[in-house]
């Protein structure tokens, strides 16, 4: 009886002692609280139960200390994050005119039904491959209509050609956009190819629905502040 009242007498003080303190004073609560504990029972509490108490605090501090650190590098690497973390398109103003090329490729796999049938022009909507073509140039002639945070830039040149490859029953697409402006134009050239590949996917998919529209991705762009790139260098 008169270990049962010790014990409802101490821990109430010692929850108290953890919900005022910080983290930063938990190492001097723990030893306050062995004290408490040695003076009621004779004895310390097992050493395992602080080493436990401080190893979560520690990961608590290192995981908080993590992520403050991750969210100031992520803010300050991406140019479409305001001040507050909001979305915004950036401002082009200060940039320098210059010829700005990009080259996109993709790929829309038939099957050899749906192949047979693109390479005899019979399906039933008509011409694939041209159909196509006229739809990529006009998709990237409306990318900033089509991705919210896209400059709406004055294009010089669309390029979308369109390949039969009898190796894996495919359609190849390559697309190219340019423009002399203060922007890239990896968008357009990456919109054209997608916007073909998904035309292509429309005109035949009466025949087959295991299309698959794949491996569209940048392989090529020159000018601005990065200057050129490749994807085979």
């Amino acid at each position: 009886m008169f270990l049962r009242r010790v014990v409802s007498n101490t821990l109430p003080l010692s929850r108290r002692l953890f919900c005022s303190i910080g983290s930063h004073d938990i190492s001097k609560a723990i030893s306050e609280l062995n004290q408490e504990m040695e003076s009621v029972f004779g004895e310390p509490p097992p050493s395992s139960l602080s080493s436990s108490i401080d190893n979560q605090s520690m990961a608590q501090d290192v995981k908080f200390s993590t992520e403050e650190m991750d969210g100031k590098e992520s803010s300050a690497g991406l140019t479409h994050i305001g001040s507050k973390g909001e979305a915004q398109m950036v401002d082009v103003s200060h940039k320098d005119i210059s010829k700005r090329v990009a080259i996109a490729r993709g790929k829309v796999i038939l099957g050899r039904e749906v192949f047979d049938l693109v390479s005899a022009n019979q399906m039933g909507k008509g011409d694939v491959l041209g159909v196509a073509k006229l739809a990529g140039i006009c998709g990237a002639k409306q990318t900033s209509n089509l991705i919210p945070l896209c400059h709406n830039i004055n294009l010089t040149h669309v390029r979308v050609d369109l390949a039969l490859n009898p190796h894996d029953f495919s359609v190849e697409i390559e697309g190219e956009a340019a423009s002399d402006g203060k922007t890239g134009v990896e968008m357009e050239a990456l919109t054209a190819v997608t916007v073909a590949g998904l035309t292509v996917y429309d005109m035949c998919k009466a025949a087959s629905k295991y299309i698959q529209i794949t491996d569209i991705r940048l392989e090529h762009k020159t000018g601005g502040k990065s200057g050129d790139w490749s994807r085979d260098k």
